[in-house]
């Protein structure tokens, strides 16, 4: 299965979409605490509508727990603006880890100085700050599905 990882999110409509987009695209999702929010806030559900029920989503106290199950490998691949490699250029495999940060503020400076290599970007205009979290999930879930053509049935 392909992993979203939600590193500190903030805004619960936000994690509502990606949820949904994790089961339309076959994937886990992992928050990593702390959350800026209630898992069972009501706009998280109605953002995620009916698919929520059908998500297979585990929290996570910290980045560490995480990795301790999770450790990081070839396959764990961390998005932000500040990479120099753009995210279609990554080999993504069935089994892969994609990271996403806080909303406003990416994910930890440390955390991608470890991993330069896998330190991805989604190609903007400059001068364009950001996208929107879900849009940025969303566009990078599905080039990995893309790369692995097997791997959701139609």
């Amino acid at each position: 299965m392909l992993n979203i990882i939600l590193i500190e999110p903030r805004i619960p409509q936000n994690t509502g979409n990606i949820g949904r987009l994790c089961v339309a695209g076959n994937a886990r999702l992992h928050l990593i605490h702390p959350l800026g929010f209630s898992i069972d806030e009501k706009s998280l559900k109605r953002a995620g509508m009916d698919y929520w029920k059908s998500l297979c989503v585990k929290e996570w106290e910290n980045i560490e727990e995480f990795w301790k199950f999770y450790p990081v490998d070839k396959n764990h691949f961390f998005l932000s603006t500040k990479a120099k490699k753009i995210y279609y250029e990554a080999n993504f495999e069935n089994e892969c880890f994609l990271y996403f940060g806080r909303e406003d503020a990416g994910i930890n400076k440390e955390i991608l100085s470890l991993y330069p290599n896998q330190t991805l970007k989604i190609p903007m205009t400059k001068g364009t700050r950001s996208i929107n979290l879900a849009t940025s999930v969303g566009a990078v879930l599905y080039e990995a599905i893309r790369q692995n053509k097997n791997y959701l049935e139609f």
